[in-house]
C-alpha cells in the first residue's frame, strides 16, 4: 500500500476535522496516509483531494469499534510509521445524575475501546517500521474535570490513561507513545454532534472566544511531534487557545 521508502501514516475519524487535518499535514509532510473512517464518501473525497494535490493517499472505511473489522484493516500493512488515533467525540452535557448511560458506553467505545483496537492491531506494523509512532488524541477532558463532562471527562481520562500504560509496557521498543491533548477546538462537527444538531446550543460553546483553536492547529502540533527525531519522544503536549486558561476558565469578549 505503499510506494518504497515512503512511510505511511494511518490516521483514524478522518471524514472531517482534525482527522481531515491532520492527514492532509501529514501528506503535505511526505507521508502516504490511509485515512479511515465510517463515511465512505468523505474519506474518499479527501483522499482525492490529497491525492490531486500531488500527495499520496487511501480511503478505508472503518469503524473502530469493530474489532473484526479492524484485524481484517490491519493485515494489509507489513509496516507503518504512524498511526494517529483520533475517532472519537462527545455525547451530551448532562449532569452524573441525569446523563445516558448510553452515551457514556459509547463514548467509551469510540474514545478508548475503538483506540485499544486499532493500536493492538496495528502495533506489530509499528514496531516492524523500525521508527513507529503511536498518537493518541486525549483531550484537556482528559486532565480535568467540569461540570456536564462526566462521561467525555471519564473517556477521555481512559485515552490518557491507555497512552501512558502502552508507553511504560513498551519501553524499549521502537514505537513512541505521542499523548496530544487539545482544549477548545472549533471544529464544523464537534459541537453539532455533541448536541445532537443542536447548533444553537453549540454556538454557545465559542460565543465570544476570538479565536479558539482550529483543526489546522492541532494538526500541525500532531505533525510537529512525529516528525521530531526518533530519540526524541512528546509524552504529552497540552495544547489550548490563549483565550482559555482551564477547562473552566475562558475568556469571552461578549
Amino acid at each position: 500500500m505503499t510506494a518504497a521508502g515512503t512511510p505511511i501514516a494511518v490516521v483514524t475519524g478522518a471524514s472531517s476535522g482534525i482527522g481531515a487535518a491532520t492527514a492532509r499535514q501529514l501528506a503535505a509532510a511526505g507521508y502516504r496516509v490511509v485515512v479511515t473512517a465510517r463515511r465512505k464518501d468523505r474519506i474518499e473525497a479527501l483522499a482525492a483531494e490529497i491525492n490531486e494535490a500531488g500527495h499520496q493517499a487511501t480511503a478505508y472505511a472503518l469503524d473502530v469499534t469493530d474489532r473484526a473489522a479492524v484485524d481484517e484493516f490491519a493485515t494489509a500493512f507489513r509496516t507503518i510509521g504512524v498511526l494517529v488515533n483520533n475517532a472519537g467525540g462527545a455525547l451530551g452535557a448532562d449532569p452524573v445524575a441525569t446523563g445516558s448511560p448510553d452515551d457514556w458506553r459509547q463514548m467509551y467505545e469510540t474514545n478508548v475501546i475503538g483506540s485499544l483496537n486499532v493500536t493492538q492491531a496495528l502495533l506489530p506494523a509499528l514496531e516492524a517500521s523500525g521508527d513507529g509512532a503511536v498518537v493518541i488524541l486525549s483531550s484537556t477532558a482528559g486532565h480535568a474535570t467540569y461540570e456536564g463532562g462526566g462521561g467525555y471527562v471519564a473517556a477521555k481520562n481512559g485515552a490518557r490513561v491507555l497512552a501512558e500504560t502502552l508507553r511504560l509496557e513498551i519501553v524499549g521498543r521502537p514505537v513512541r507513545v505521542i499523548e496530544i491533548a487539545p482544549g477548545m477546538v472549533k471544529t464544523e462537527e464537534f459541537a453539532t454532534t455533541r448536541f445532537r444538531g443542536d447548533t444553537e446550543k453549540a454556538a454557545k460553546v465559542y460565543a465570544g472566544v476570538a479565536e479558539p483553536l482550529t483543526a489546522d492547529d492541532v494538526a500541525e502540533t500532531i505533525t510537529w511531534a512525529v516528525t521530531r527525531p526518533s530519540h526524541v519522544n512528546i509524552d504529552l503536549l497540552v495544547v489550548r487557545p490563549r483565550a482559555q486558561a482551564s477547562n473552566t476558565k475562558v475568556h469571552r469578549e461578549l
